[in-house]
């Protein structure tokens, strides 16, 4: 029996797209871990620290990742791939999970509605990730003191590092740089999700593919993966900032106050540009992160699709 086309715009259940979401984005986390932990080492180095020295180690992607297999082995650019797993299913899941409700009640239909859906998702799901994205900042910001940069936490794991930011913050520490991961999260995912679904309608009405197509949805992603770079960059470079700052016991960061303090004292002892900082390694890893999540959750909900008709 063949398989019929999947319609032009596929409904899914809310509850199913949190785990088509959560699965697509961590199947592409596993391939992309290694440029984000490039990224972060380069979005922290050239930070004055609070005993008033710099720190610059990395000079480029490639000699970046050079030093990092050369310090930690070929298994130093996967570190915090289990805290990146876990901070993909929990911020995607909900996003996705979102959107899709968003979808169903016709509010991605209205003027600017994709948007919309878009930001409103990505906040909350944002919020719900917070805490790994933490844990899995300070253990990507983790190396050899000949090449470390950043405030180095030294923890020995996952759940070493949850356990400990809770003893010494309480509850609240693990929500420490939300209000950074937030906006940088609700940018990203107006772009990525508005710019998705109308690259996507645009290929169709190009006729390149068949409308069922992979390519489809891959060709969209590339489009939407440009747009997600560059309306993320300041925030993501602020948030990595936030979330690997040293604290005091009350929780105050020792550099930062807060997003729009990170944000000025970048742009004043480093330069604005420094806002760009890693841009390379980030669309790098952003570009193929967002096409193949776009592209896994797009592939997954069709089969998803066909098995709830057949």
């Amino acid at each position: 029996m063949t398989t019929p086309p999947a319609p032009a715009t596929i409904s899914i259940s809310p509850p199913v797209d949190f785990v088509l979401g959560a699965s697509a984005c961590c199947m592409a986390c596993v391939f992309t871990n290694p440029l984000e932990v490039v990224k972060t080492r380069l979005q922290l180095q050239g930070e004055l620290r609070s005993r008033g020295s710099y720190t610059r180690h990395y000079r480029g992607v490639v000699q970046a990742m050079v030093a990092v297999c050369q310090a930690d082995g070929l298994r130093g650019l996967q570190k915090g791939l289990t805290a990146g797993l876990l901070y993909q299913g929990m911020m995607n899941g909900v996003r996705f999970y979102l959107y899709s409700h968003a979808e169903d009640i016709g509010l991605t239909q209205q003027p600017g509605g994709n948007v919309a859906a878009g930001a409103i998702a990505g906040a909350l799901g944002a919020f719900v990730g917070s805490p790994a994205y933490l844990v899995k900042t300070h253990l990507q910001a983790q190396s050899l003191a000949a090449i470390a940069v950043g405030h180095q936490h030294n923890h020995q794991s996952v759940s070493s590092a949850f356990e400990s930011i809770y003893k010494q913050q309480g509850i609240l520490g693990l929500w420490r740089g939300v209000n950074g991961a937030v906006p940088r999260v609700m940018v990203g995912s107006a772009v990525q999700l508005a710019t998705f679904a109308n690259a996507k309608d645009w290929v169709k009405r190009q006729k390149w593919f068949p409308d069922d197509s992979w390519l489809v949805p891959l060709a969209a992603g590339m489009m939407s993966s440009v747009g997600v770079a560059v309306a993320m960059m300041p925030f993501d470079v602020v948030s990595t900032r936030l979330y690997n700052q040293p604290v005091d016991n009350g929780g105050r960061g020792h550099l930062y106050r807060g997003f729009l303090d990170c944000f000025v004292k970048i742009a004043r002892t480093e330069g604005i540009l420094a806002l760009y900082k890693g841009i390379v390694p980030a669309y790098v890893r952003l570009g193929p992160h967002t096409i193949l999540s776009l592209l896994f959750w797009e592939e997954l909900r069709k089969l998803t699709y066909y098995y709830q008709h057949h």
